[in-house]
């Protein structure tokens, strides 16, 4: 469970309200910090990391002793100075060569973690590819590909892919133009190896150009433009399940109010339904034709019967008739 802090004065009460959860939370923060030995790639990485993450990121070059999955202490102390929720720690060592930490926090203590080691020989930088970058502050589209990270059962790649779409997703936006949709991240699980080892994980990052094409649709184009990191899943540290149920819950007020009889189909047309009463069908108005009138003063005629009833003696009377003309 997560710890209750008690203000003990009015300045420290005013400092946890600032720290409160908000309804519609501010963009998160990444705060990337080093170990007491890390590789220059790692920290080139992180560099590259930064130029993608900005404002939102903030960069510290000092050396710290943190060991994050034996003590997440300091941590905890840097996401709470720094009101980073997100913190990516780089170190080095001859057991884990050149690993990136990915941390998560959730009120102050760390939520859950994931440890990657990045392969030395594929990595490239951002300065090592040329051509045009792309401008600060824009929010990038996210594609994960490998039925790795679709597993229905939760696993590192699952775990993977909620920690790095959080890193990477930038600020919620209630507008998107055309225009700013410049930058192209995508996650690429391969398949696990005959060897037994665990499939790679591979970022890309690519510049999307739109050009003439002679039509009103425009021809797109993707450029890499960098980081491009490969890296296998090392140690990982999942959410205790109370911890994370708190982390999940939405604030009353922010859900859609549900409209009865409007539904939304798969086009994104809404189709509604209208109730209507009991309808008097002989009130209905229908189409007036000279033909289908009656004449109101007019009576119905009776009936008459043609066939009339005749007498034996009417029978004997014809009977005696035709033998006199015969």
């Amino acid at each position: 469970m997560l710890r209750q802090i008690k203000p003990k004065n009015a300045r420290s009460k005013r400092e946890l309200a600032k720290r409160e959860p908000l309804a519609h939370e501010n963009t998160k923060t990444v705060l990337l910090l080093r170990g007491t030995s890390c590789s220059s790639l790692v920290q080139d990485l992180f560099s590259d990391i930064n130029a993608l993450k900005r404002p939102f990121s903030i960069r510290f070059t000092k050396k710290n002793d943190i060991h994050p999955f034996e003590d997440a202490s300091s941590l905890e102390f840097f996401s709470q100075k720094n009101d980073a929720s997100l913190l990516l720690f780089g170190s080095h060592s001859k057991k884990r060569p050149h690993c990136m930490t990915w941390v998560r926090c959730f009120g102050g203590q760390v939520l859950d973690m994931m440890e990657t080691y990045v392969i030395k020989d594929t990595a490239r930088t951002l300065m090592q590819f040329k051509g045009e970058k792309c401008k600060v502050g824009l929010k990038p589209l996210l594609s994960f590909s490998g039925a790795q990270f679709e597993s229905p059962v939760s696993n590192q790649y699952t775990l993977a892919k909620s920690i790095l779409a959080d890193f990477f997703r930038g600020g919620e936006a209630a507008a998107i133009d055309v225009e700013g949709l410049q930058l192209m991240i995508n996650f690429a699980a391969g398949e696990d190896s005959q060897d037994g080892s665990a499939a790679k994980i591979h970022m890309r990052c690519w510049r999307i150009v739109t050009k003439r094409s002679g039509q009103k649709v425009p021809r797109v184009e993707v450029e890499e433009i960098g980081p491009r990191i490969d890296f296998t899943i090392g140690r990982i540290k999942e959410a205790e399940a109370s911890v994370w149920k708190e982390a999940m819950k939405k604030p009353k007020g922010t859900e859609p109010k549900v409209k009865k009889n409007i539904e939304t189909d798969l086009v994104g047309d809404k189709i509604g339904r209208i109730h209507l009463g009991r309808q008097d069908l002989t009130e209905l108005q229908t189409r007036k034709m000279k033909g289908l009138k009656r004449d109101r003063e007019a009576e119905p005629e009776e009936i008459v019967d043609d066939m009339t009833s005749v007498s034996d003696g009417d029978i004997e009377a014809e009977q005696v008739k035709r033998q006199r003309t015969t």
